[in-house]
This record gives structure tokens, sequence and C-alpha cells, in this order.
């Protein structure tokens, strides 16, 4: 109630302050620098994304009337900026992921790898962790959540109802001889447990250590579907929306960089790095909710226990509801492998990729976005079923039978469906991404990218890696409580221009920035994952807080690791390279 009552108030302030930030840009035009008025914008819209008066994605087309009004860009030159080459790889990989998601291709996927690696707590935790980071890897981490919870929700239900099966079984056989000892031990020991006149053995302290840690099993095989979720999704260049402004800033802010960041070159640097982040979360989440315990936890050469079983039976029962893969599931696997086969062949360094071999100067023109759109055409042309060839070779045994096939079209209706796309592409984040590449291409021909750099000099004496692990913790904290695409989108334009003052190569704080705007582990409203599984009332948010500093911790040792090591042979991170330095001084 008391929300209700202060809502109205709420938003006459934010109504009121989003007139007053509009008008006082009109009127302080005339006597601002043009830095200064890039600035102004960035700042409002900086508080704006943090404080969420009006949608995020709302706040992100501020530019197309801001821009233009005080003299800053063209509309023209501000408009192009929102369905970019970046862009359109993003949509592109989003509608694979959708199809994915439409045949539940995704729910295949990550039964038949649970029933693989078996269901011992330690392994059942690792079996729903590296599901749930390769799903994410390919489709949005929002999607791959939402359709883990219930799994492991149904897991741990059916292993909670097995236990309580199991315990009243025990009781019933085995209750006359309780009592018969308990009586024996109640003669020679006094401290012993007393025995209720009615026959009745009180509760065995055991039940409620029992009942806690089932309680913190379930906190920790919920929480790691989440963490999962944002770690995988950093491995790939559609992976997750930070990722993706990186590579558009870089496209932006650095034209004749050789398409450093590419898909192939980003899964090499920070697919390890996925392995590396994803063992150090599971064996803390082990230590932190299930102890240490390697032959309980792991069981290696014991019997499976009756909870295991019964949690193998759901796995089971849920797998033979999908049924034997359909001829639609097979054609989308198929299309999903063949686009991540044309993403790493198209220019994978070491040898000439297809886009050389087939297209002149396909190098040159040919990105990304050209095979991942190319895939989504596809899908809308491939049928969901079968051809049907009874024109051919028509049944004259049954003669009904063959008009009715006759009837049915020749092809059936495609894969996918524009209505569907439409109701799951988050547009929203389309829109963000574009708001934050037109904040970079101000940035850039304003002169505020310079400006920041000259007063970022004085940190040439700080050692690179202090500053980019320094870097990464301050994103890393700021992601908490503002969108990680506008964490990136913020932050990103300000390390290039700060890389470009101390003389060292923009990727070297860019990346570590890049991979810590996902790592929103500590609150709820951090990330949508979070939230999904806050919302099934297992975990507090002090179990969030607690796990998530930790967490935070191993995300940045993590990633400190990987630019300080395979990170500098591969994008030659220890040189400040020429397209860097032609860029500052345009």
């Amino acid at each position: 109630t008391g929300n209700g009552v202060f809502r109205p108030l709420i938003r006459a302030t934010n109504v009121f302050l989003i007139f007053k930030n509009s008008f006082l840009c009109l009127n302080v035009s005339s006597i601002m620098l043009q830095e200064a008025k890039c600035a102004y914008i960035i700042i409002i819209m900086a508080v704006y994304w943090c404080t969420e008066v009006i949608p995020l994605a709302v706040t992100s087309l501020m530019p197309v009337v801001f821009f233009p009004l005080l003299g800053v860009q063209s509309s023209k030159s501000v408009c192009l900026q929102y369905l970019n080459d970046t862009n359109m790889l993003f949509v592109g990989g989003l509608i694979v992921a959708i199809s994915v998601e439409q045949w539940n291709l995704h729910k295949r996927i990550a039964l038949r790898v649970l029933l693989i690696l078996g269901v011992k707590p330690a392994l059942l935790m690792l079996g729903f962790m590296i599901v749930t980071a390769f799903l994410s890897m390919w489709i949005s981490n929002t999607a791959t959540t939402a359709m883990m919870v219930p799994i492991v929700q149904a897991v741990l239900d059916q292993m909670d109802n097995t236990e309580y099966d199991v315990t009243v079984m025990e009781q019933g056989t085995g209750q006359t001889n309780t009592v018969i000892e308990l009586e024996e031990k109640n003669a020679s020991d006094p401290t012993s447990v007393h025995v209720i006149s009615n026959g009745q053995v009180p509760d065995d302290p055991r039940s409620s250590e029992e009942k806690k840690m089932r309680k913190r099993i379930c906190k920790g095989m919920t929480l790691c579907v989440c963490y999962a979720a944002s770690i995988g999704g950093t491995a790939t260049l559609t992976g997750t929306g930070p990722n993706m402004v990186l590579k558009g800033q870089m496209n932006q802010l650095y034209p004749n960089n050789n398409d450093i960041v590419n898909f192939a070159s980003w899964f090499g640097f920070a697919f390890p790095n996925m392995i590396l982040m994803l063992v150090l979360a599971w064996l803390w989440l082990q230590c932190s909710f299930m102890g240490l315990n390697f032959k309980k936890s792991w069981g290696c050469g014991t019997e499976r226990t009756a909870k295991e079983k019964a949690a193998y039976n759901v796995l089971k029962a849920e797998m033979k509801k999908l049924g034997p893969i359909s001829y639609a599931e097979f054609n989308v696997l198929l299309m999903f492998v063949l686009l991540v086969l044309l993403w790493f062949s198209r220019h994978p360094g070491f040898v000439k990729g297809w886009a050389t071999r087939l297209f002149p100067e396909g190098e040159k023109y040919i990105t990304d976005s050209a095979p991942a759109v190319f895939i989504a055409l596809l899908l809308f042309i491939l049928p969901a079923n079968k051809p049907k060839f009874i024109g051919w070779s028509p049944s004259m045994s049954d003669p009904e039978q063959t008009e009715e096939d006759i009837k049915k079209p020749f092809l059936s209706a495609p894969l996918l469906d524009w209505n569907v796309v439409q109701r799951k592409m988050p547009w929203s984040i389309v829109l963000l991404l574009g708001g934050g590449f037109a904040l970079a291409d101000a940035s850039a021909n304003s002169g505020l990218s310079a400006w920041l750099g000259h007063q970022m000099t004085p940190l040439g004496s700080i050692p690179p890696w202090a500053i980019a692990t320094v870097l990464s913790l301050i994103i890393a904290v700021f992601t908490e409580c503002t969108s990680n695409v506008a964490t990136a989108t913020l932050f990103l334009p300000v390390f290039s221009s700060m890389a470009a003052s101390v003389k060292i190569h923009p990727l070297y704080v860019m990346l570590p920035g890049t991979l810590s705007a996902s790592f929103a582990f500590m609150l709820p409203v951090a990330t949508p994952p979070n939230a999904i599984v806050f919302s099934y009332g297992h975990i507090r948010v002090l179990d969030m807080v607690r796990s998530g500093i930790v967490m935070n911790i191993i995300g940045v040792f993590c990633v400190t690791l990987a630019i300080n090591t395979w990170g500098r042979p591969m994008f030659e991170l220890d040189t400040f390279p020429a397209w860097a330095n032609s860029t500052t001084n345009q």
C-alpha cells in the first residue's frame, strides 16, 4: 500500500525531471562547446539508465532527438547507428535462437546431457551448470534460465518426495525396534531421548539437520543455474549484449581495426575463460552449499540411492515426453550447426576463410552478420514437415487416403513464423545497442573522446595490469544495479579514450570491461536470470549477496588471468596498434 501511495508522486517527479532536462538542453545549446553538449546528453542518459525513470529502450532513443537539436550530429548520422552491421548480427543470431526455443531443441539437449552425466549431487550440479552455460552461449541467458529452473525444480521436488516416502516406510517397518532400543538406552542412560507415552518417537535431531541440508542443496542447485547462464553468455560474441557493444564500438571508434574482434577470435579468448570460471564457480557453490564430502557428493563405486533414482526417473520421464527427434528439430539443429561453422570458418586467422576463397575481396565486404542473416532467411523458407511426394507415387489401394493427401500442400509451414519472432524478439536490446553506438559515434566526432583521453594522461604511471583489474572491479560493482548493456555502453568509450592517452592496447582494458559487465551475481535485480531464480522462493537476497561477492572476485581474477596469459599473443596486447594511433590523431 505504501508503494501505491508514493507511486503517483514518483511518477510526477520523473516527468518533471525529464522535461526539466529536456528544456535545459535547449537553453544551454548556444553556450556549450561540442564536447560539453555531447557529455551533457550522455550524463542525462546515464542517469535515466541507472534510475529507469523511463524504459531503457526509450532512453536509448534520446540521441535521435537531442544530438541534431544541439548541433552535435545530423539526424542522418545518428539514425544510421541504430541498425548497423553489429545490430544485424545480433538480430540474425536471435532469430536462430528463437527457432531453437520454438522447437524445444534446447530442452532435448539439456535432458540428454543431464542423463549422460548422472545424478550424484556434485555431478547433478555440474550437469545443470554445463547445460545452462552451453545453451546461454547460443540463446538468451533469460530463455535458458526460464527453461532450466523448472527442470531443476522438478528434480528437487521428486528427490524430496522420495526421501519422505523412504522415511515413512522405514518408520513403518522399524518403529517397534526403535522404541525398544530407545527404552533400553533410556534405562541405561538418563540423558538419552525420551519416548512419548503413545509410542511416538520425538523428532530425531538428525532429521532437522537433513532438512537444513536439503534447503542448502536447493539453494545451491537453483543459484548455479543463474550464475552459469551469466558465465555462459560471455563465451560467444552473440551470447550476451555487452559482447555486441564491444564489437560495435570497436568498429565505430577504430574503423581500420582489421576485424580484430570477430566470432572466432572472441570465442578463442572467452571460451577458455568461461570454462575456468565455470569450474571455480562450481567448486565455490559446492563448498558453500554442500560441503566438500567427495565420497557423498561423487559416490564413486556406490549404488544409487532412492533419491538419485527418483531424480534420474524425472529426467527420463521429461525426455520421454519430448518423443523422438522430429523433422523440424533436425532441420533447426542442422541450420544451427551450419551457422556456427560459417562463423568460425569465415576468417579463422591462421588460414584463408571461405569469405576470401569464394568471393573476390570477400574479407573486405563480408562480416559475421552475413551468415547470421542468411541462416535466419533459410529458417523462414525450409518446411517444418517432410515434403510429400504423393503425386509421383499414389497409393491405389486406399483412394480416400490418397485424396486427403493430395489436398495437403507439397510443402508444409516453414520452421519459423514471423509472428513468433515478433513476439519473442527482445527489440528493447536492439534499441539499447543502437543508442550505445550513437553515443560512441558522437563522442568520437564531437571531440569528447579526445578530451577525456587528455584528462587521463596521468594514469600512464600505473602498470597496465593494475588499471585493467581496478576497472574490472568497478564495472562488476556498477553492473549490479544497472543493465549490463547500459554499463558496457557507458564505460567502453571512456576506456577507449584512456587506452589512447596512456598508449596501451585498447582491448587490454575494453576486453575485461566487457566481460565484467556480465558479472551481475549479487542481486536479484541485477539481471533477469537472477530474478527468475529468486522468484522460486528458495533463496534470500542475503544468500545471493554472500555467494555473489565471491563470484565477482572469481570473475575478476579469471579475466585478469586471461588477458595477461593467452589474451596477450592472441590480440597482441603488448603493442599499441597503428589503427588505434591513427584514430586518435584524426
